[in-house]
């Protein structure tokens, strides 16, 4: 993609970690970014590994679109009667997917993603897109959602 860059191990302990969310709203999580600018550079990718606290279903909340990059979604640590109920789409007219151990998602640019499972789950997340801030988000309010 147009840089030479080395490949190397990057521990759980190297990542970038955010905790984020509340336990009240049960969305409270670690996030832990993996190929970041400031772990492992990378063209054009950022990637990580979302994991939710105990107790906690949401797995992003508020809803948002990163309007730059899409996102995709690997689902795992669910037991084999789980699901997540992956919400996507435009705000306005929202669609959903039943997602099991293993399934993938992905999310266009112009889709929300949020999601919420029946026990408890993590999943590897990875954007591409013409930039790298991870903060780069437009927030979509709740009662918005249709």
């Amino acid at each position: 993609a147009g840089a030479d860059i080395k490949h190397r191990l990057i521990t759980k302990s190297e990542a970038k970690s955010l905790e984020l969310g509340e336990e009240r709203r049960a969305n409270k999580r670690t996030l832990r970014m993996y190929i970041h600018p400031e772990v492992a550079p990378s063209c054009l990718l950022l990637m990580g590994i979302t994991d939710l606290a105990a107790g906690s279903v949401w797995n992003t909340m508020p809803p948002h679109l990163h309007e730059r990059r899409m996102e995709a979604y690997l689902y795992f640590d669910l037991a084999a009667e789980d699901r997540v109920v992956h919400l996507m789409g435009r705000p306005d007219n929202t669609r959903h997917l039943i997602v099991a151990n293993g399934d993938c998602v992905i999310s266009p640019a112009w889709s929300i993603h949020m999601g919420s499972g029946t026990g408890p789950y993590a999943f590897v997340w990875g954007m591409t897109g013409e930039n790298q801030a991870y903060n780069d988000v437009s927030p979509v309010p709740v009662e918005t959602l249709r």
